[in-house]
This record gives structure tokens, C-alpha cells and sequence, in this order.
């Protein structure tokens, strides 16, 4: 490790864009995104204080966490801290880091519901991402976020304490234990095949949780099982969101109209043109 003193942000951040100058899946996002994060700082911060001395101890913290982004872990883990709608929300190793493309079905919700008592169930919430999004801006709705994992739902907690959200939570694989009906159920369970491993990036194979990200049936079981009791928990006029795979909105599809005769399912591209969303009314 680099122990030499008096290094200024920016020469630290110089340093930092050498060591990772030659890794294809790492940029200076990633070495911003640990500097802002590890210090507390926003980027207009990071930029009146480049020339400012670090810490030797910040340092010698920085110098650590660059050698963790070489090894592969991602920076949201590192840091112990992700972004999401303008939210910032603590991840461990027991939670997905949430996504841009969610991102984008927390807007497909908000733009298309607007009534201020509306019940919101929220399944496989992670890190609580979903949920307290919708939560902070629909704060009327009554909001319960559900998990497999009591570990998730742990993080979960503290991510809605921390963001002023009061969320209900349940311990439930779908809607095992989860009682009564629901305006807007929304979900990004996990979807994909473990023979999809070729598409993804090595860094969520080795460091994201496998509960969260695969699925038996060819990625398909956790859309199988919230079809079969969907009828009794969405409301009439209620409405089912859901994240899907990049090639998944067929199957997805006939999985709801099969399991519900009179269903509509609309499905919905991200902005760069990929299967990504469906929604479901009864």
C-alpha cells in the first residue's frame, strides 16, 4: 500500500485512476462514487476540497477501498451505502444493490397513481429500495414491503428509519404470510437462470446474494407463484407491477393470463429499448 503523506484529494484521485486505468469493468464513477461516499461528501465538495490535504487516515481508508474495487466488490458494497431515486440507502452483501432500470418502474407506479389511500404491497423489498421510494413520495399510502430473507428485511427497517418512511414489514415468500387485499402490488423478485450467467457481470455473480438473484423454471418460479394466489390479494381495480428479465415478457405474460382468465397485461421497455416491466390488472 501507498504510504506516502500529504496527498490532496485530487492526487489521490489521480493515484486511484491509475491503478484502475486498465480494468474494463471499473471507471472514475466508481473512484468518485468511494471518495463522496467514504467522506460524506457531495461531488460539488469533492471538487472545492481537491486541493485540500487528506487525512492520513482517509488515506490510507481509500487506499484499502480502491484495492477492494480491483478484487472486484462492488463500490455500493464497499461503501456500504447505495443512491436510488434520490435516496440513499444502506446495502450489505444480504441485499441487491438497487438499480437504475428500477428506478424506472418506481416511475411507472408514481406516474400512474395518484389517489392518497392506496395500500401498497411491496414483494422481495431487499433493501427496502422499492417501497420507501413510494413511501416518500406518496406518503399517504399504506406501504408493506416483504421478504424471504430476515436479513434483508433487517436492512430494510433501518433503510426506512433512516429515510423517515413508516413502512409495515413482513417475513413472507410471497404471499404465504400476507394477509388481505392490495391496490398496487409491485414487485422485482428475482428472474434469472443460473445457465444466464454468460450476461452478467462477474462482480454481481461473486458478490450479490444468489436468494435474490436467481430462480428456479428457467428464472420463472417467483412469477409462477405470485400469479397463483394474485387474485386474492390485488383489489379489483388493483394493479400488479413487475420488473422482468431482458427476455422474459412472453413467458411472463402467458404466466398471468393463464392463471387469471380475464387479466390485461401491459408491458413496458426501459429507455434503452430492453424487456424490463409488465403490469397486471385483473
Amino acid at each position: 500500500m501507498n504510504n506516502q503523506t500529504k496527498m490532496t484529494y485530487f492526487e489521490a484521485r489521480k493515484w486511484a485512476s491509475f491503478r484502475v486505468k486498465d480494468a474494463s469493468d471499473i471507471d472514475m464513477y466508481d473512484v468518485d462514487f468511494l471518495l463522496e461516499k467514504l467522506f460524506n461528501l457531495s461531488a460539488t465538495e469533492l471538487l472545492i476540497k481537491y486541493q485540500s490535504r487528506m487525512p492520513d487516515d482517509q488515506w490510507q481508508q481509500f487506499q484499502s477501498a480502491v484495492g477492494k474495487l480491483m478484487a472486484g466488490v462492488p463500490p455500493q458494497y464497499i461503501v456500504g451505502k447505495a443512491d436510488f431515486y434520490g435516496l440513499t440507502l444502506t446495502v450489505t452483501p444480504d441485499v441487491l444493490i438497487p438499480r437504475v432500470e428500477t428506478e424506472e418502474l418506481v416511475d411507472w407506479v408514481l406516474s400512474e397513481n395518484s389517489k392518497n389511500d392506496l395500500k401498497v404491497l411491496d414483494i422481495g423489498t431487499g433493501s427496502g429500495a422499492i417501497a420507501i421510494a413510494l413511501k416518500k413520495f406518496r406518503s399517504q399510502w399504506n406501504v408493506t414491503a416483504s421478504d424471504i430473507s430476515e436479513k434483508a428485511i433487517e436492512v430494510a427497517k433501518d433503510n426506512a428509519l433512516a429515510n423517515k418512511t413508516a413502512i409495515n414489514f413482513v417475513l413472507s415468500d410471497v404471499f404465504d404470510s400476507i394477509t388481505g387485499g392490495f391496490d398496487i402490488i409491485v414487485s422485482n423478485p428475482p428472474y434469472i437462470a443460473k445457465d444466464e450467467q454468460a450476461y452478467m457481470d462477474r462482480s454481481v455473480i461473486n458478490n450479490e446474494p444468489d436468494l435474490a438473484l436467481y430462480a428456479e423454471d428457467e428464472g420463472l418460479a417467483v412469477y409462477r407463484k405470485i400469479a397463483e394466489d394474485l387474485k386474492d390479494h390485488l383489489n379489483t381495480s388493483g394493479k400488479l407491477y413487475m420488473e422482468i428479465g431482458f427476455k422474459q415478457e412472453s413467458a411472463v405474460s402467458g404466466i398471468f393470463k393463464r392463471a387469471i382468465s380475464t387479466a390485461q397485461v401491459i408491458p413496458k421497455h426501459d429507455v434503452a429499448g430492453h424487456q424490463r416491466m409488465i403490469q397486471v390488472k385483473k
